[in-house]
């Protein structure tokens, strides 16, 4: 008998003295993750918050040439994940995740060169040169400078696609099965803590820089807010070891996190020499396309709001992203999506008054975060009389998302086993991608035909009728999702 498992049988038999004595490692460690996704989402939001007001004027940028460069992010990402799970197993999650954090770092400083590379092409001698561009020169710039980001953005898109399979098999290694959604809800907020900051510092750094005379202020923005990331690799070299390595777990907190062992007789959270499930297996299981297909039909929602909500505030309301009210919105906005937290308390509270299985609480809390995005059908409707109802029936969706997906991951653990769960999210992510790319491929194209044709829908003309057609999607997606996850997985049916 190993003496992990040997500590663990003795650990057990006295639960409650060896709670008092226990150390939280484990919540380090998840405050680290936390951390890094808060990184990640403000590193992917720089451009959602500059484009607009500082980047657009600048490379004549029309919707949809936003709507492209964000849209092959999203391919980028949504392929990205698909071999993101198997290199962050062979790499192990200390080395897998410092690599993750560092490509995606060096892909956000990377667009601060994309307006110097783009005046070396086009040949011209300034950024004043391209905001004066008339004609095939304006269209030339566009067309360079879009290039240039998207080649940045396909870095940045290699990098963040390993976080969340990192920070979800960290989560597995740590944290038993029934406290995964918690913890996942608490990284997980990181990025709605990333979104929430974001607007409060990125178009005031990109003003200031741009007032001071420092390029045109966005590009700093990238400089800065990129540079965060390598903060966070000096730490994790030191906080993070395995549960077994780690000299602040004791032997308490290791009975604690591995109980499932003892419990349950699952798989220890070591990989026991066993060989890695392959994609193509993976693919070929009822259990995985449940995962793909809740993923699929509701991850674009969050990626719309949050890379075309400062573009909504502005085409419909008029408000510029650096103005104090839009960034009073979008702060209140992501304020909101921060009752998440507690989503991902509601499967232990079912749990634990029902007696449930961890898969069927999971559902059942699912379908009831399902239900709340309905509210977004009145999101538009309520516009006409403040910009204040949008936004915090936006909030309300994006705390049912965020809810939502904390407990989406956790089904992946639920139903799989450890060495298996990388390469789960890794093709939930992947799944997640795809649909952004579909999303904001198909809103700059729809919110330009809109604004040319002035097209009408439901009572509303123009681009406002373009923004009702997507919540409107937006608003059933996570029914669904749901109703998918519940046809091909009814019952608690895990992977063996």
């Amino acid at each position: 008998m190993s003496e992990t498992k040997l500590k663990i049988i003795i650990m057990t038999n006295s639960t409650n003295d060896l709670q008092k004595k226990m150390s939280n490692v484990r919540w380090i460690i998840c405050i680290m993750l936390f951390i890094a996704t808060t990184v990640n989402y403000l590193d992917r939001q720089v451009l959602s918050l500059t484009w607009k007001d500082f980047i657009a004027p600048e490379f004549h940028w029309s919707d949809s040439d936003y709507g492209n460069v964000a849209a092959v992010f999203s391919i980028v990402y949504a392929f990205a994940n698909i071999f993101s799970g198997r290199i962050i197993d062979w790499l192990g999650t200390k080395r897998g995740y410092l690599w993750a954090i560092g490509i995606w770092s060096a892909g956000a400083c990377l667009h601060a060169v994309c307006g110097w590379a783009t005046e070396q092409v086009v040949g011209l001698d300034d950024a004043a040169g391209m905001v004066g561009a008339v004609g095939e020169t304006a269209s030339l710039v566009a067309m360079v400078s879009v290039y240039f980001f998207i080649a940045a953005r396909i870095v940045l898109a290699c990098g963040e696609a390993g976080n969340f399979p990192s920070a979800v098999k960290v989560t597995a290694e740590y944290f038993p099965q029934k406290d995964r959604a918690f913890a996942t809800s608490i990284f997980n907020a990181g990025s709605t803590v990333g979104a929430l900051v974001a607007p409060l510092s990125i178009p005031l750094l990109a003003r200031y820089f741009k007032n001071i005379g420092v390029g045109n202020g966005w590009e700093m923005a990238f400089v800065i807010i990129g540079a965060l990331g390598f903060i966070w690799m000096a730490f994790w070299v030191f906080i993070y070891d395995k549960p077994t390595e780690h000299k602040g777990v004791n032997a308490a907190e290791l009975a604690y996190i591995q109980q499932d062992v003892v419990e349950e007789k699952a798989e220890p959270n070591e990989e026991d020499g066993l060989p890695k499930y392959t994609v193509l297996q993976c693919l070929k299981l009822r259990q995985t396309w449940a995962i793909l297909l809740g993923k699929f039909t509701t991850d674009c929602v969050w990626w719309f709001f949050l890379f075309w909500t400062p573009a909504y505030l502005s085409d419909v309301y008029g408000l510029a992203s650096d103005n104090p009210t839009a960034q009073m919105l979008i702060f209140v906005l992501y304020a909101i999506t921060m009752l998440s937290l507690y989503g991902g308390k509601l499967p232990t509270i079912i749990i634990n008054r029902t007696g449930w299985n961890a898969y069927k609480s999971r559902m059942r809390a699912m379908l009831i975060f399902a239900l709340f995005p309905l509210l977004g059908l009145f999101a538009q409707h309520l516009g006409n009389f403040s910009y204040w109802f949008p936004i915090i029936l936006i909030g309300l969706v994006g705390a049912a998302h965020q809810s939502w997906s904390a407990n989406l991951y956790s089904v992946g653990s639920d139903l799989f086993p450890h060495r298996a769960i990388a390469t789960i999210t890794s093709l939930n992510s992947a799944a997640g991608g795809l649909s952004s790319f579909l999303i904001n491929y198909g809103s700059g194209k729809l919110f330009d035909y809109a604004d040319s044709t002035q097209m009408v829908f439901m009572g509303f003309q123009g681009k406002p009728a373009g923004y009702f057609i997507i919540f409107c999607y937006c608003s059933v997606a996570y029914l669904i999702g749901w109703i998918c996850m519940k046809l091909l997985v009814p019952t608690y049916k895990p992977v063996k």
